[in-house]
């Protein structure tokens, strides 16, 4: 009877096993949940990343998307044996930005709290660009006048 009720427990524990790992690969091809707000200077994307290490975290963005990759490892906890695994490792998000953003993602930042909320922040590209034309403009304007006046010189120079 003994081996019948070994065997028992053994069978279940190769179930919660399967089962945990199916869980988890559910878990994996869900996307991350995610927030997009915006202020007058910037864009946060807010993903929730439970259990990971920044080591864990990549970020990127692409073509108007923030894009996370998650990859957490479980902890070992001496003296238990894993039943149920049923957390997925390998966690991935897309937070798309709107279709008018304009931003300088090189530099975006991404802040990990304790509590295991994944900030990334976009900043919006500065318009001040008018200006700095405009001043090259102006100064052209002002070399040509410049150059005309020298002209000028040259050639009052040439009739003395």
């Amino acid at each position: 009877m003994t081996g019948f009720k070994e065997f028992g427990k053994s069978a279940a524990n190769a179930v919660l096993e399967r089962v945990g790992r199916g869980v988890g690969k559910v878990q994996e091809r869900r996307p991350l949940s995610y927030d997009v707000l915006e202020s007058e200077d910037a864009y946060l994307v807010v993903f929730d990343a439970p259990g990971v290490t920044r080591s864990d975290v990549q970020v990127r963005y692409v073509e108007g998307e923030v894009q996370v990759r998650l990859d957490r490892f479980r902890d070992f906890h001496e003296g238990f044996e894993m039943r149920f695994p049923g957390r997925g490792l390998s966690l991935d998000g897309r937070a798309r930005l709107p279709p008018d953003a304009d931003v300088d993602a090189g530099e975006a930042s991404a802040t990990l709290s304790d509590s295991g909320t994944l900030r990334v922040e976009v900043p919006k590209r500065a318009h001040g660009t008018d200006v700095a034309v405009r001043s090259e403009a102006e100064a052209e304007e002002t070399d040509e006048a410049d150059g005309a006046d020298a002209a000028d010189e040259t050639d009052d120079a040439e009739d003395e």
